[in-house]
Order: structure tokens, then C-alpha cells, then sequence
């Protein structure tokens, strides 16, 4: 039997798996203090367990690791992105931006992505599999021990779709937000979706505390299908809806991104229809100046992102304009992709996917 990654584990499992192996239910907590209070990498690390138990942990189970291939730091320090190898050979990236005394970490929770959204590069890969719980949190672990800085904010906005991987996604989340381990507290983990309208409806009737992310980057259904082929399958109004009973049930707000390509989506239209649409919707909204991915879209000129921010502003809720960090490491919004090594193509050539 392949020794099982302890860091795939909820507590719960975790206290299952000690007594099963025959120890008491407080070593559970002594495993789990080391592994996200203390971020230890070595089972040999955890001293207060006895040696003899240490050495059946070597045989049982495993703590996991990805193996860091290339680290990429911005001219200005304002953004790191790493590459990591998984077990399997495939690849991901995950960010670091720093922002006066924020560091917020952008993880993945997909290889690739099967939404194949126009101006995103993570769609030009392909999708190749979900990433298993133990390989979201460590990713969060691994940027810490990497970047020698712990997180202040959570985005789980990289490579993938968050809502198509939605079970490991929410179990390593609940796991890092955990007090009594890497306790992030879940005012600062966000959760970034496409708009899968059932899983949507899935996280507002589950009630959990990270908050709520919406890529909606235009106001018409025929511009959003074009930007966004997940949009002929959950429309415009079928995702404000969806948006609206989350709010109402859990009376948060959502935080509505919006990446402003030149030319294609900052009309003074385009501005009266966000306004239309999301005027009974407890919200804010970030504008993003896109960075370029692609032949098909450019970068919109600063002073048109102010004035479409000016448009939109009429809406009671607040618009910000989030200035872009990493687009000179390929590392912001939409930039994230990999190719991947021949060997790991190979594996999964079969499995890739590009349809909601």
C-alpha cells in the first residue's frame, strides 16, 4: 500500500488514521501543530512523538513536497512566481505579490484549464487534472518556506477553474484557515470563479466562510461567450442570479473582477450596462488592466481604465483599479501556462479537456 500524504488529509481524517494505526487521538494533534503551525518538512523533525512511532510515520505516510524548478523574481521585488513539479512530472505556477505590508499568494488548483477563456493564457494549455488537496496546501507552504514570508491574503486565482475542482479546493482551504494549524483567517482567503452557476449555489448552501470572487468582464451575453465560452452554459443572468442568493443567504458581499482589454469592453455602454446589472447586487468591483497573453488583445491605455472606473462609479458599491503586479515575470492576471515536459504530455494527452 503507497503511504498516504498526511497533507490530503482533513483533521478529522487525520485523528481516524492515528487510531487506526493504533496510537492515541492526541498524537493527531502533536502531527498537526508540526505540519501547519510549525511547517516542518521531516517526520524526524517532530520531537515530542516518540522515535519508535516516527519511524512507522516513515513507513505509513508522507508529508509531501513539490520540487521547486525555477523561481522568478520581478526587477522591482513587488512579485515572485514559482514553478513547481509534481509527483507525476506535470507542472504549475503560483505567485507572490507584495503590496506595502500585503503578501498575498496566488495558488493553483488545476494543471491547465479546461474554460478556455480568450484572453487567458492557463487556457491555451489544455486541461490535464485536478490537483489533489495536499498539493493546494502545500503550494502555500512551499511559497512561505521559498519567499521566507507568511501570507497575508489567500487568492485562489491561478491556473484553473477553483469551482470544477470544488472538493479539494474547499478541504485545503478549510484546512490552512484551521486555528489551531497555518490559521489564515477566512476574511483573507478568496475563492475566484469563472461563474459555475451549480457550484456557486453548491458554496452559498455549504455556508463556508472564504469569500467570493466573479470574473465577469463584460455586460452582454453574446461579448462574455466570446471571452468567456463557460458563459453559454451559465449566461449573464443566470450567474447574477446564482451571485444574488449568495449574497442573500450569506449576506456577504462579492467582489465582481473585471479585466479591461482595449477597445473590446470599456464603452461608455459597456460602463451603463455593469451599472445595470449589478445595481441591487452587494458588490465591489476590481478593474484589471489586461496584460497581454496573446495576439488577439492589448493592454488598455491607463487613462481609459480611469475613465471607465469614472463611468462605472455611479454604481453604490466600490470600484477599484488593481494595479498589476508581475506582468514583466509573466506572472499577473491571465499569464500563468506551462508547457509541459514531452513525458507528462504523453501520460495525459488523453485525459485534456477544453468544454465546461
Amino acid at each position: 500500500m503507497d503511504p498516504v500524504n498526511l497533507k490530503s488529509l482533513s483533521r478529522p481524517e487525520l485523528e481516524r488514521f492515528i487510531l487506526e494505526s493504533g496510537e492515541k487521538r492526541f498524537r493527531a494533534d502533536q502531527i498537526w501543530s508540526w505540519m501547519y503551525a510549525k511547517c516542518c518538512t521531516r517526520f524526524e523533525e517532530m520531537t515530542d512523538i516518540s522515535r519508535t512511532f516516527r519511524t512507522r510515520l516513515e513507513s505509513l505516510a508522507s508529508l509531501g513536497r513539490l520540487k521547486l524548478v525555477e523561481k522568478t523574481v520581478s526587477p522591482h521585488q513587488t512579485a515572485q512566481k514559482y514553478l513547481w513539479e509534481l509527483e507525476d512530472g506535470l507542472r504549475i505556477e503560483s505567485v507572490t505579490i507584495r503590496e506595502s505590508d500585503r503578501r498575498t499568494f496566488c495558488i493553483s488548483s488545476q494543471v491547465g484549464c479546461r474554460l478556455d477563456c480568450a484572453f487567458c493564457a492557463t487556457g491555451g494549455m489544455g486541461f490535464y487534472r485536478n490537483l489533489g488537496t495536499a498539493e493546494i496546501v502545500q503550494q502555500v507552504l512551499e511559497m512561505q518556506a521559498a519567499s521566507g514570508e507568511r501570507p497575508t491574503n489567500l487568492v485562489v486565482m491561478g491556473m484553473g477553474e477553483p469551482f470544477l475542482n470544488y472538493d479539494a479546493v474547499i478541504k485545503a482551504l478549510s484546512i490552512l484557515n484551521d486555528c489551531d494549524g497555518f490559521a489564515l483567517g477566512h476574511r483573507k482567503i478568496t475563492i475566484s470563479t469563472a461563474g459555475i452557476v451549480p457550484v456557486i449555489d453548491r458554496f452559498t448552501a455549504e455556508a463556508h466562510p472564504f469569500k467570493l470572487a466573479v470574473s465577469l468582464n463584460a455586460g452582454t451575453d453574446s461579448l462574455r461567450s466570446e471571452l468567456m465560452p463557460v458563459n453559454r452554459k451559465y449566461p449573464i443572468h443566470s450567474l447574477l442570479d446564482a451571485v444574488r442568493r449568495y449574497t442573500r443567504n450569506r449576506r456577504k458581499r462579492v467582489t465582481f473582477e473585471y479585466v479591461v482589454l482595449a477597445g473590446v469592453n470599456h464603452s461608455d455602454d459597456d460602463a451603463r450596462r455593469i451599472r445595470s446589472l449589478l445595481h441591487d447586487i452587494p458588490c465591489k468591483v476590481n478593474l484589471i488592466a489586461y496584460n497581454t497573453t496573446n495576439h488577439r488583445y492589448t493592454s488598455p491605455d491607463p487613462e481609459d481604465v480611469e475613465r471607465f472606473a469614472e463611468l462605472i462609479r455611479p454604481l453604490s458599491a466600490p470600484v477599484t483599479l488593481r494595479l498589476s503586479r508581475g506582468e514583466d515575470i509573466s506572472a499577473a492576471c491571465g499569464q500563468l501556462a506551462v508547457k509541459q515536459s514531452s513525458a507528462g504530455s504523453a501520460r495525459t494527452d488523453r485525459s485534456r479537456s477544453r468544454s465546461p
